[in-house]
């Protein structure tokens, strides 16, 4: 492993500069996968501006930004698992990522399975955050912009 190009947090086995670390330097993910590999990473790497950048635009305001930078740096990250990732067709399209992410604090270590949902807009994948809840009725217009309704888009991938 060198210095200069360490091995990426995501568990990839590639070198930083092959796997996430492009994404974090502003190159679009091509897959909702490698999105949510590379947000791991940033969580590694307490990237927290990308994990913001990278979380559905109409919900950024509402993350809090401090308590990311404070998990981001007390946590020993011990590694990711992805389990699956599923495409959905439609436009937008949406897809979901299932995946564990294991950490040690100062509670112990930690272990977290997750199924996380992504929407692509204007080609560019997006975190679809379920704590920064979409403001959206079923027949709303869908804050994810993609010309459905809420109830036709992103809702049934929120659990809404």
């Amino acid at each position: 492993m060198s210095q200069l190009d360490p091995s990426c947090p995501c568990g990839s086995g590639k070198l930083l500069g092959q796997c996430c670390g492009p994404y974090h330097a502003g190159s679009h993910a091509p897959s909702a996968e490698l999105l949510m590999r590379s947000r791991y990473s940033a969580y590694v790497l307490g990237l927290v501006d990308y994990l913001v950048a990278t979380t559905l635009p109409v919900q950024q305001s509402a993350l809090d930004r401090e308590a990311m930078a404070a998990w981001s740096a007390q946590a020993t990250w011990l590694g990711l698992e992805v389990e699956g990732s599923e495409v959905f067709g439609g436009q937008p399209e949406h897809a979901q990522v299932t995946f564990t992410a294991r950490w040690h604090d100062e509670n112990g270590e930690h272990c977290h399975r997750e199924c996380s949902a992504f929407v692509q807009v204007q080609g560019r994948w997006y975190f679809l955050d379920p704590t920064a809840p979409l403001k959206a009725g079923r027949n709303d217009p869908c804050p994810c912009q993609g010309g459905q309704k809420f109830n036709k888009c992103c809702a049934p991938y929120l659990g809404t």
